[in-house]
């Protein structure tokens, strides 16, 4: 990072002091780093295949062609709109932040349970993927390992504690990693993309533009039956799902170089280029499908059914081993975004024990309480929910259905808040990347509309349960707010106040040795 410059440091923390807060992380993160973690989060080779079913058990080849790009695009009017704020307000666990100063404590407060329970559980959802991904590649075949609740925590001990411990060891091993996650990704879909061509019987376009109703028994009962149309839009949860996790640009603000600049471009980047190989790589998917009834059928297994059906022993075992690595890549840069918010919220009294989860290690400049407490939590979010059932349904798979909706809120809240706040005293100095107030209010309408569809969708069969958690969990937040935290906590400094943390900052700084 040659071109980081001492004025360019010297802008960084000036913007970082004038927020109240110290200099603690270090700024190891290139702009394309801050792009990486997000783009390795989302990553397609995660929610792309182990989601895969969705839509090739829905409305068939068309929820791929058509609707892959449009719940892109769902994915993209957010990122644009908390691209905007995140330039204006570039600290670690932004979205906490930008709840807080364009609306108030508690809204800030609100925000920042609902982005933390759904980091929380999407970390151990995505390592549960990884862990079927594994058992369906290499554990059984090669290991013969049987799919036990002990052999699953057992997994998620071990890959869960790795990701954690390289985080502990410092945002410049883990930045190098996601940097290297981010080529992998590049390089495993174009490659997966052409061996699908390769294998493909033949090339039927047209397959990505017919729709179909796989839904109830024709789809493996991925969904119950309904008609076409509404199947079509369940589909949509597919690319809307898998295109999430990119607030992480914003949760690593504060260890990007030229934070201001790097972090918008980071996090709209990484959606667009996303979408981009994404579509391609599943759509070469859906043209190598012998038959698409036949892929229907096979509901969930549909990636390894089509893989083993036709492609090469040995490539597709190649395959299997670089999106593995990619998808341990893509947990350990969860484990990041989620102990920044951590360490965030913990900054200001926002959790208990707050005074240890925002201490940050003089050796590492890591957040090293937040990073464990994150990872030790998902994994006890997984065993817990595993062992418990309503009626048929596990509560892990129950929550896992909420967590999309409880991250979309915490996008919403902010983005909403803005819309109102632009031009006020809340906020009238915009960031470097700048929209314009016309085209912010467009996206952040747009945004609030997405943010119904995905709620309504989110809710319906099978993940009707949803509904009753998502509820529970507001009717919660909003006894602890009035019974406890309204009188306690009191957010990120304002005014006054942060004149008044000079003092502390200088001091916080020397602790970890920042000059």
């Amino acid at each position: 990072m040659s071109d980081y410059t001492d004025h360019d440091k010297k802008q960084d923390m000036h913007v970082l002091h004038s927020m109240g807060y110290a200099q603690e992380l270090e700024r190891r993160m290139s702009s394309f780093s801050n792009f990486a973690v997000s783009f390795s989060i989302i990553c397609i080779l995660s929610g792309g295949i182990n989601s895969l079913a969705q839509a090739t058990a829905g409305a068939g080849g068309a929820a791929i062609g058509i609707g892959w790009p449009l719940g892109c695009f769902v994915s993209l009017v957010f990122a644009v709109a908390m691209a905007q704020i995140s330039s204006a307000y570039p600290t670690a666990g932004g979205l906490y932040h930008w709840g807080s100063i364009l609306g108030n404590r508690f809204t800030g407060w609100l925000t920042a349970w609902f982005n933390l329970l759904g980091l929380v559980t999407v970390l151990g959802a995505i390592n549960v993927g990884t862990y079927y991904f594994f058992m369906g590649s290499f554990g059984t075949s090669y290991f013969g390992l049987t799919d036990t609740t002990v052999v699953r925590i057992l997994f998620l001990v071990v890959i869960t504690g790795a990701q954690a411990l390289v985080n502990h060891m410092g945002i410049g091993l883990t930045a190098k990693l996601t940097d290297f996650s981010g080529y992998l990704i590049f390089a495993t879909a174009i490659a997966l993309a052409a061996v699908c061509l390769l294998a493909a019987p033949s090339y039927d376009i047209a397959r990505l533009f017919t729709f179909a109703n796989y839904s109830g028994e024709a789809g493996g009962n991925v969904w119950p039956s309904t008609s076409g149309a509404w199947v079509f839009l369940l589909g949509l949860l597919l690319p809307i799902y898998t295109i999430t996790g990119y607030d992480a640009s914003a949760h690593t603000s504060e260890e990007t170089v030229k934070a201001a600049h790097s972090v918008p471009r980071g996090m709209v980047a990484s959606v667009l280029w996303s979408a981009l190989f994404g579509y391609i790589m599943l759509c070469a998917f859906v043209l190598m499908l012998p038959n698409m009834d036949d892929a229907a059928k096979q509901g969930w297994n549909v990636f390894f059914w089509a893989m083993d059906s036709q492609v090469n022993p040995a490539v597709k075992d190649l395959l299997y081993l670089a999106i593995f690595v990619s998808q341990w890549l893509c947990g350990l840069a969860t484990v990041t975004s989620v102990s920044r918010m951590i360490f965030a919220f913990s900054r200001d009294g926002g959790l208990p024990a707050s005074k240890a989860l925002a201490k940050v290690s003089p050796q590492h400049r890591t957040p090293v309480a937040a990073i464990w407490t994150g990872s030790i939590l998902s994994v006890l979010f997984v065993w817990g929910s595993s062992l418990v059932s309503i009626g048929e349904t596990p509560v892990y798979t129950i929550v896992v259905s909420c967590t999309v909706i409880f991250l979309f809120f915490s996008f919403a809240i902010p983005i909403t808040l803005g819309l109102f706040a632009w031009g006020t005293s809340k906020w009238d100095k915009m960031g470097p990347w700048n929209l314009g107030e016309g085209i912010f209010k467009l996206f952040a309408v747009l945004s609030i509309l997405a943010m119904m569809l995905i709620f309504v969708l989110g809710i319906q069969p099978p993940n009707q349960w949803a509904l009753y958690i998502t509820v529970g969990f507001l009717v919660l937040t909003g006894i602890v707010w009035f019974g406890f935290e309204s009188r306690r906590f009191k957010g990120p400094p304002i005014g006054d106040e942060v004149a008044r943390r000079q003092v502390e900052i200088a001091a916080a700084e020397k602790a970890v040795g920042e000059a």
